[in-house]
């Protein structure tokens, strides 16, 4: 493992050691890669995934259009799923990211759908 993944794993276990996912409130845990992002509702309590959405989704890769656009539709799907379910109250988790650009921009997708922080 190099510095960079380090350093984001540390962060990422401080976040996990504050907040876990519920049933009543599931965790919208958001992975990054280089070309695609991933969104999932984590109940932590059983450990089961509720919900996912991610970027590689048929209706979303369609679309031409910005990564950061993309991760907005990531969001927006993820919220549209949990609304399904009967979910409207989430608790974000970045993952160790900063709360800039792609995954900024899944938390005002996935807002704009319906979801509350």
């Amino acid at each position: 493992m190099n510095n960079k993944s380090q350093a984001r794993q540390k962060i990422r276990y401080r976040i996990r050691k504050k907040i876990s996912g519920s049933s009543g409130a599931p965790r919208l845990s958001v992975f990054r890669s280089n070309a695609d992002i991933y969104a999932q509702l984590i109940d932590d309590t059983t450990g089961t995934t509720i919900a996912s959405a991610s970027s590689r989704q048929k209706d979303i890769t369609a679309q031409k259009a910005a990564k950061t656009e993309k991760s907005k539709m990531v969001g927006e799907a993820i919220a549209r799923k949990a609304v399904e379910l009967g979910i409207e109250k989430v608790v974000f988790d970045r993952s160790g990211y900063i709360y800039h650009g792609r995954i900024k921009a899944v938390a005002e997708g996935a807002r704009e759908g319906g979801l509350k922080f």
